[in-house]
């Protein structure tokens, strides 16, 4: 699963600890460095310094100036060729959202965290670089150590946040299926660890115990590998995924398998779309939980809805006030079937399901706009990156 796991030479801990510096700065300062050279080659647009310019593009930039011979750090006398180059770093970018969403629980802010890790990484030196043994460990490192500290505040910021917090679902275009319009190096791997019941308890979890397991346990990391990252001891880091562990044995009942967590879906939006409250009542479980997530930036339950005849009456009530504009379809929300709504031509609202059994234990409803940027109304569409 992981592409290396050859220990970080160098030190790290030099760049982690600088600080989070401006993404703009370092990718303005690449096109700036090659744009001093004095090159009599023709740039290509993409070089010349902007402060726009965006990691992909000054990427490229670094790319073209390695095949020019212009070498990495523009001046810095390296040969292209000499240490790893840019396609080493970037070939590890796939790996680097599938740890940052697992951690982070966000797409949005994974994507941040790879930007913030690639920036420092190109803001180093190319002989820095070039003594770096393993560039994979090395990203994996700072993006882990990047989302511990995000973990940390956003607890904070969760206090803050507007009703409540559910994790950024997923279409089937960004994980790991093919058929998506999406870049195959930002696609999230598809297994149990992006289901939406289990992201929920892990974001229960304190920030330590939620890396020291999603490094063990899923991207089978060693302990000696996490406590560099989290800065305890091996022995507290097992005991830190062990916890992790009981707390997910726990929470989570057996879930169903795949056809039958289908079936109960499909039977669940033909009953609601029937308005069907005793259909409803079977398939939901008696101590089943609604949550919704707005953010405050749509209409929807502030608080959670607990109890299955309470689900039921209420899903019946949507049904009645349902916008003649809007339609219901089964798609795949984080690996599992679910279902979307959509109007005019976008989905304005995901449901993800945890279903046990033949019974429903909860609905995780997403409205918020801002958790919807990756969902179209057609599988694969244009409309499913802004």
């Amino acid at each position: 699963m992981r592409s290396s796991r050859s220990p970080v030479a160098g030190s790290v801990n030099e760049v982690v600890g600088a600080g989070i510096m401006s993404i703009s700065r370092v990718l303005f300062d690449v096109g700036g460095e090659f744009a001093a050279t004095g090159s009599d080659r023709t740039a290509p647009p993409d070089v010349r310094p902007a402060p726009h310019l965006t990691l992909r593009r000054a990427i490229r930039s670094y790319q073209w100036a390695t095949r020019n011979g212009e070498g990495g750090a523009v001046g810095s006398g390296t040969q292209a060729g000499d240490g790893p180059g840019p396609d080493t770093a970037l070939a590890e970018r796939r790996q680097l959202i599938n740890v940052a969403y697992r951690l982070l629980g966000s797409l949005a802010e994974a994507e941040d965290v790879v930007q913030e890790t690639y920036a420092r990484w190109y803001a180093m030196s190319e002989p820095a670089r070039a003594g770096i043994a393993s560039p994979g460990a090395w990203l994996t490192t700072v993006a882990s150590r990047i989302c511990l500290n995000l973990l940390g505040s956003a607890r904070m910021r969760r206090e803050r946040y507007v009703g409540d917090w559910i994790p950024e679902p997923l279409p089937d275009t960004v994980l790991g299926e093919p058929g998506g319009a999406v870049d195959p190096a930002d696609r999230v791997s598809l297994d149990e660890s992006v289901n939406m019941a289990f992201l929920v308890v892990l974001d229960a979890m304190t920030p330590a115990e939620r890396v020291a397991f999603i490094l063990h346990d899923v991207f089978r990391y060693s302990f000696v590998e996490v406590a560099d990252i989290v800065g305890r001891s091996p022995a507290a880091c097992r005991k830190l995924a062990s916890s992790a562990r009981h707390r997910l044995g726990t929470a989570r009942a057996t879930p169903a398998p795949a056809a039958r967590h289908a079936a109960v879906v499909r039977s669940f939006r033909q009953a609601w779309e029937a308005q069907d409250i005793d259909a409803l009542l079977g398939l939901l479980d008696p101590a089943a939980v609604a949550t919704a997530d707005s953010g405050g930036n749509a209409v929807t339950f502030r608080h959670p809805i607990e109890g299955g005849d309470r689900i039921a009456r209420a899903w019946v009530e949507l049904a009645r006030r349902r916008d003649p504009g809007t339609t219901l379809h089964e798609r795949t929300v984080n690996g599992a079937p679910g279902l979307v709504v959509e109007r005019d031509g976008a989905i304005v609202t995901v449901f993800a399901f945890d279903v046990a059994g033949d019974r429903i234990r909860h609905i995780w409803v997403v409205r918020n706009p801002d958790k919807l940027r990756h969902w179209s109304a057609r599988p694969g569409s244009s409309r499913s990156r802004r």
